[in-house]
């Protein structure tokens, strides 16, 4: 990996528009040499070889379905050359035709021979006698040709996700392909798949509707859906399911369209998990009843000895739990080398190591491998993430020299501690990046697979998934907006598609701050830096955008888009909104408000709405997706889903007839006149010239009758925004400093607040004016400096190593990865990358310093994940962000979706200073950094970013200053 500069940013975008989505060859206009697919008054023909593949036949029939969608023209398919324009599909050696035009020299075919999976697609001039021109589709085997057919299909306006998302197909009359066309292709990870699982009630029970199970019927939609975008491996739904068993067509389909088959990372040679309880003599326990399961065993390979298949090796117990004879390494080899000699017995006929293999190296099953255990060299070696999207161990480079190569086993959908989650889309797209690309520079290319759940509603991560799996290096951190765009235009239109990227964008980077299974009335604080009050106007804002943009769709996109966008946006918003509700129900139930009613009705609205969601999702299209939203999301207790989404315990106030004054000064859970008989002073958080500049005092009513208030300030630096009124519910004064009365060091006032009651509340408010001005930098204020990482100036950028720009990362805007060569490891820190940040104190001393990362794991043995902090030109000190490994650590980290990591720096003196965060492992995704001065407050995302100011420099300096990239990676 090389220095990029921000230049390049041009040079991928353009990359990705031309390769992460289907090539660019429909002409918009036709100009003279175009090939006309469907002319004004013409239309070509298709010529299909009898003697290919079956597979290739039902993909061009379903092109032949998809020209007439988009033109309403039905071309021919035929054997012979009926046409001028021609277009010739086929596999080599496959295709008399294509042979024909190989041996005259008219089509080069050598940069797709003998390749996997590779195509070409070629505009050839006068390529047979009567025949003007032909577009030829070539693959180098059966899945390189349906490729380079799906790829004209989706050239031509059909969306892959045409059945699954009721995608309309993008209608014309004419279709011509530019003159001169020519292109190829290949992926370039082998097997690329997902990984049906924890079905159950949504995807099952829509499938047992619709088709009558997880049947051939059933199937040949996955399949095809796979195969449109360019993947070509599954793990079948298998909770209470038995892909080969339920439905004998279902493996001999997956053959003839092209998927190769597999079992989930626990089912060994074949065999379902539920094939053994309905085949199986005797305890799933190889050390005691080796005999019948090594029958089983052998019946899934006889099974599957003439389908394309990959053999996951290797033992776990029933229903994916840890084996019962415990950490038994010598009894899994043996296991290992029993499943191997059935292979050898089986595949008589060609070389064990011809023989596709895995061994999946998940959850305790890490364990046997770090300790010594070892499959043979051709075994596939399956990494996985630690369920939440964090990859546990990439290849070292000892290993990466295995002939069975690596892959990674990764998870859209958890069933397990610290919670599930199966309901909606959680995982944002750059965070899939950022770990996929990791595999990919760890050269973990073998096989990719990700556990999609019930299927939908993942459907933007599994086509960013598998677009990806088909071409790494086509994905960089600079043009992930921009295939956002780019799938939302495919889905919807060019005009829309910006809007549509950005609520998608949102609803995940909303959701990958904290799952929305795992929110609670307490994830986000009411109380301080008006944290529950921002993502509400978040969400808000997000949901009035994709409204607006609703009503101005076409009526045919409106299903797809409630699919793609609306309802997992909405589906979020109140979840949150609940819980919210929840939380100030609670809060306002202790203060004895008669608002505690209304957030009692609040919670009860949310929780309806949730469910009124879920039916208007089920009712489109007359019930198509019936079940499909019905998994339980609200009211875990501990890990597992309730069997119902159950709504909350409320408080239900009922006021007096009377007037009754409550005061809470913003930011406290104390409120008067509670506080005052609990000897608790009311107070405001104090305030700084760069800080929060304004802060509310809130008077509400206990009863049911309204009452006059008065309020005054004891000095003439405080400002209210009302000094009387009269209270029905509930009303703020907003409380400012006037800066130009206050005097320096710390000043003290009150505002005295008088309505029903003995006396009046008093909160006190305090003013602290500095002694300098500050000059430049992020202001101390408030107690604390708060920065996104992405503010940083990164210095000393290399080829080696380097910061990186993420944008959508975390849970901002963006994060900093550090990145290197692959291997390459830092000698000397001070001569490291770093990032820096200018900082104003205002306070001297020891103070915290809170860097919240990604919860990325030391995927690599011995290197650890490590950074380091220096201010100014101090030595840096290097940080373990792994220093705590515990399971109690891990959970917290994964469900908050960051690691926070404590350390310290000293400030000597007030004024300006550098914080500097180097280099050290690569992986490392800072988020934001917050300097506790004092005065930080509990919160979920903690404070926005502080106020900075910016360097002012001579107007000469600005004329002679050099130009920087504004990041480099």
């Amino acid at each position: 990996m090389k220095i990029r500069f921000v230049f390049s940013l041009v040079l991928a975008l353009f990359s990705a528009a031309a390769t992460a989505l289907p090539g660019d060859y429909l002409a918009q206009q036709p100009t003279k040499g175009d090939f006309a697919l469907v002319g004004k008054n013409t239309q070509a023909s298709i010529q299909l070889d009898d003697k290919d593949h079956k597979g290739l036949k039902r993909a061009v029939y379903s092109l032949q379905q998809d020209i007439e969608k988009v033109s309403g023209k039905r071309l021919s398919i035929s054997a012979t050359t009926p046409a001028k324009q021609l277009l010739i599909i086929g596999s080599l050696g496959n295709n008399t035709l294509l042979d024909q035009l190989i041996a005259a020299g008219k089509l080069d075919v050598s940069d797709i021979k003998g390749r996997w999976e590779a195509y070409l697609i070629q505009l050839v001039e006068q390529p047979l006698p009567g025949v003007e021109q032909a577009l030829v589709i070539a693959g180098s085997d059966k899945r390189g040709a349906i490729f380079g057919v799906y790829d004209l299909a989706e050239t031509l306006g059909v969306s892959p996700w045409y059945w699954w998302a009721d995608v309309p197909v993008k209608q014309r009359s004419e279709l011509y392909i530019k003159a001169g066309t020519r292109l190829t292709d290949a992926p370039k990870v082998k097997y690329r798949g997902i990984f049906l699982n924890d079905e159950h009630p949504a995807l099952t029970n829509w499938s047992s509707e619709k088709f009558g199970g997880y049947n051939s019927k059933f199937y040949q939609h996955v399949f095809e859906l796979l195969l449109r975008l360019k993947s070509n491996f599954l793990w079948p739904a298998m909770w209470n399911n038995a892909f080969a068993d339920d439905d004998p067509l279902n493996a001999i389909l997956a053959d003839e369209m092209g998927i190769v088959m597999s079992n989930s990372h626990h089912e060994p040679m074949m065999r379902a998990d539920k094939e053994w309880n309905r085949y199986g003599k005797g305890p799933w326990e190889y050390s005691s009843n080796r005999a019948n399961i090594y029958k089983f065993w052998q019946e899934g390979a006889k099974r599957h000895q003439h389908l394309e298949s990959i053999f996951t090796l290797g033992m776990r117990g029933q229903e994916d739990e840890p084996m019962s004879e415990g950490e038994n390494i010598g009894l899994l080899e043996q296991i290992v080398a029993d499943q191997r000699q059935i292979l050898t017995e089986t595949f008589n006929d060609r070389p064990i190591t011809e023989v596709p293999q895995v061994w999946a190296l998940y959850k305790e099953v890490q364990g046997f491998y770090e300790r010594g255990m070892r499959v043979p060299d051709d075994v596939t070696l399956l990494w996985a993430d630690d369920n939440y999207g964090n990859i546990r161990r990439l290849p070292t480079a000892e290993e990466r020299g295995r002939a069975g190569g690596a892959g990674v086993y990764y998870h859209f959908d958890y069933v397990g501690s610290p919670r599930s989650y199966r309901w909606i889309n959680t995982v944002p797209m750059a965070k899939i990046w950022e770990q996929m690309n990791l595999a990919w520079q760890f050269q973990a290319d073998r096989i990719w697979i990700v556990n999609v759940g019930d299927l939908k509603p993942m459907e933007f991560p599994i086509d960013f998934f598998l677009r990806m799996a088909w071409n790494p290096p086509a994905f960089t951190a600079d043009n992930l907006e921009q295939f956002a765009v780019s799938w939302a235009s495919q889905q919807f239109s060019a005009e829309r598609a910006a809007t549509v990227a950005e609520l998608i964008q949102g609803y995940t980077r909303h959701n990958g701050r904290r799952k929305p299974e795992a929110v609670e009335p307490n994830t986000y604080s009411i109380l301080h830096y008006r944290e529950a009050e921002r993502v509400s106007n978040e969400l808000a804002a997000l949901v009035k955008k994709s409204d607006e943009l609703y009503s101005q769709l076409p009526t045919e996109q409106r299903d797809a888009y409630i699919q793609l966008v609306s309802h997992p946006l909405k589906a979020s918003q109140a979840v949150y909104e609940l819980n919210s509700a929840v939380a100030m129900n609670k809060l306002h139930g202790e203060q004895g408000r008669v608002t505690t009613t209304y957030w009692a009705e609040q919670v009860r609205y949310w929780f309806k709405q949730d469910a009124e969601l879920t039916t208007i999702y089920h009712n489109l299209g007359n019930g198509r997706w019936n079940h499909m939203m019905s998994q339980p999301h609200i009211g875990f207790t501990y890990w597992r889903n309730p069997p119902a989404n159950l709504m909350p315990v409320v408080s239900i106030a009922e006021p007096m007839a009377v007037a009754d004054m409550g005061v809470a000064p913003e930011g406290s859970a104390f409120s008067w006149p509670i506080s005052e008989y609990k000897g608790q002073p009311l107070e405001l958080e104090p305030f700084y010239p760069h800080g929060q500049t304004e802060r509310n005092i809130e008077i509400f009513n206990k009863g049911s009758l309204p009452f006059e208030f008065s309020a005054k300030a004891s000095v003439d630096w405080i400002k209210l925004s009302q000094t009387k009124g009269q209270i029905e519910v509930a009303q703020s004064i907003q409380v400012k400093i006037d800066w130009s009365k206050v005097k320096t060091g710390l000043n003290v006032g009150e505002v005295h607040v008088q309505g029903t009651g003995w006396g009046g509340a008093k909160i006190q408010v305090s003013a602290v004016q500095p002694a300098t001005e500050p000059t430049s930098g992020f202001v101390e204020a408030d107690g604390y400096i708060a920065l996104d990482a992405a503010s940083a100036k990164v210095q000393g950028n290399n080829n080696q190593s380097w910061w990186q720009l993420i944008p959508g990362h975390g849970r901002g805007a963006a994060s900093m990865a550090a990145m290197t060569e692959l291997d390459y490891q830092i000698k000397d820190i001070r001569k490291a990358p770093y990032l820096e940040y200018p900082l104003y104190f205002h306070s001297t001393g020891e103070f915290t310093l809170h860097s919240l990362i990604a919860p990325t794991l030391d995927l690599v043995p011995g290197r650890g994940l490590r950074f380091a902090v220096a201010l100014n030109n101090d030595q840096p000190k290097v940080v373990d962000s792994l220093a705590n490994k515990s399971p109690a650590v891990w959970d917290n980290a994964v469900l908050d979706g960051i690691r926070t990591i404590k350390s310290s720096i000293k400030v000597e003196k007030a004024g300006e200073h550098k914080l500097r965060i180097y280099l050290v492992d690569p992986a490392l995704v800072l988020q934001k950094l917050i300097i506790d001065t004092g005065g930080l407050k509990p919160s979920y995302l903690g404070p926005e970013q502080s106020i900075h100011i910016p360097v002012v420099l001579e107007a000469a300096a600005l004329l002679t200053a050099p130009l920087s990239p504004s990041h480099i990676g």
